[in-house]
Order: structure tokens, then sequence, then C-alpha cells
């Protein structure tokens, strides 16, 4: 039987085991630059993606990310670092790893080949037709995953199947299959290496190019960060004077009297109306800065 592409021998670095820290470090780079690759041709199943999970988010859903081992915590990582950079609600951003809270710092044994657990684990967030699901697998047949898969599928939920190796069932199974097509790597099987590197990129893109389309980015700033400590403070007072076109002085001043929040300063310096009035024509435009500056 033919192993999947991932997990076959990397032709060229046979003695890698012999090559001096230079020539090793090189090695390792160069093949991570092949994740770029891979992720670019990829593209347009990921636009296709983000078309999808837009409009089901608008309408309240939840993005729920699913996966086993490296995949996994990769999943787990995006979920979190969407509430403080867009303030996307924590409660709407969830991950799901083969084997639970311990698998985030070792293996689970078992965990995932578990098929029935994945059907169950997803099965108990009681998924919705308007809930996004991104599973990842770099072999695109992990049980635990495909489990979670068929059940999401089952509840109408939209699904997203993230794999490298091409033909695989997870990516042929969902409604958009992303082909991340890596092939083997320098250290052979290790799908650590260059297939995580290609599903991060893929992720930070999806995720990225979703929040912007949900009104989360003004030109290109992220002017929906939680300013949650005095390093994001001082970003968020940055943003509104470079969004604003004023000192920081003036924007630290808005930024205090609109609650600590970045799109409402912005509105209210360039509208020249109060907190409340600035608010309100976000509301109307459903969170877009620049809709709101053009009412």
């Amino acid at each position: 039987m033919i192993p999947p592409r991932t997990e076959q021998p990397y032709p060229g670095h046979e003695h890698l085991d012999e090559y001096e820290p230079r020539e090793l470090v090189e090695a390792l780079i160069n093949d991570q630059a092949a994740a770029a690759t891979a992720v670019r041709n990829a593209s347009t199943q990921i636009a296709l993606a983000v078309a999808g999970a837009v409009p089901r988010l608008e309408a309240g859903g939840r993005i729920i990310y699913v996966g086993a081992g490296t995949s996994g915590r990769l999943g787990l990582l995006d979920s979190v670092e969407l509430n403080p950079t867009f303030s996307w609600p924590r409660g709407r951003s969830i991950a799901l790893l083969a084997g639970g809270l311990p698998a985030i710092h070792e293996a689970v044994e078992g965990a995932e080949d578990d098929y029935e657990r994945g059907v169950r684990d997803l099965s108990e967030l009681r998924p919705e037709a308007h809930d996004v699901v991104v599973l990842l697998a770099a072999s695109g047949a992990t049980p635990f995953t495909l489990g979670a898969l068929m059940a999401a599928r089952a509840a109408g939920a939209f699904t997203i199947g993230i794999a490298n190796n091409p033909g695989s069932p997870l990516a042929e199974g969902a409604d958009v299959g992303i082909v991340l097509d890596t092939g083997p790597e320098v250290v052979s099987g290790s799908t650590r290496l260059k297939a995580g590197t290609a599903q991060k990129i893929t992720l930070n893109t999806f995720s990225t190019a979703v929040m912007v389309r949900l009104n989360k980015v003004f030109g290109n700033l992220m002017v929906d960060v939680r300013p949650t400590n005095a390093k994001l403070v001082r970003r968020a007072i940055r943003i509104i004077a470079l969004a604003a076109g004023t000192d920081e002085a003036r924007a630290r001043e808005a930024f205090e009297v609109c609650g600590s929040q970045v799109k409402p300063a912005i509105v209210s310096i360039l509208k020249r109306v109060g907190p409340e009035q600035a608010q309100e024509l976000l509301s109307k435009a459903q969170g877009s800065v620049r809709a709101a500056l053009r009412a």
C-alpha cells in the first residue's frame, strides 16, 4: 500500500543527520517555503470558504475548529486569537481537540483514532446551519476529525476541510475542501513541519479575511481590537490617530470618551458627533466604519 504523500520519504536529504548546523537549518527553512506555495495554489478554495462562512456568521453562527495533534492545536490557537484581535465573542469561537484539554500539552493515546468520539464531541455543541466548522488533518483521514465532519454535515453546518493530501476523505467530504499539497517532509512523516506551516498560513488567511468582511477592519487597521492591556491601549490610540488623521492626544481623548472603543472614537472625530451618535451610526452600518462615515 502506497502511503500518503505527507508520509513518504523525502528525496534528497537521506543524510540529514550528518549535516552541519548551517546546512541543516537551510534545508529546513528552504523546505518550509514550499508551505506558502501550497497555500497559494489553494487560494480559490480558501476564497470559497470565506464566501461561504461570512453570511452564516453574520446570521449569528459560530466558528468551530476541529483537529487532532498539531492540527488541533493550530485550530485552538486561531480560535483564541480572534477575541483580542477582532473582539470576536469567545462563545462563538470554539476549538475541539482530540483528547480534550490534556492533549494541548501532551499526546493522548488513541484519541485521534476515535471516530465515535469525534461524532459525540461535535454533536454536544449542538451545531446548527449557521455554524462554520473548520476541520484540519494533515493526512485528511484522521478518524476523530472525520467523525466530527459527519456530525457537522448531519446538522447542516457549513464545513471546511483542510488537508495536506490530495484525494483525502476530509477534503472531499466537506462543503469546501482545501488541499495544501505540501508533499513529503524533510523529516519524513513529521507533519508539524511544512504541512503544519501551511495549515497555519491558511488559518491566518481564512479567519483574517472573514473578519475583514465582517467589518472588523477599516482600511488595513484592526479597529475592533480589544485593549485589554497597556500595549493594546497604546495600539488602539495609534489606530484612532491614523484612521482619523489626528494627533495621539485627540485620539486618546476620543478613546476615553467613547468607552475605550476604537470604532466609535474614529467616527466621533471624523463626523464631529458625540459618542452616542457615533455608536448609532455604526449600528445602522452593521459595524462598518466606512459606511458609518458615508452616512
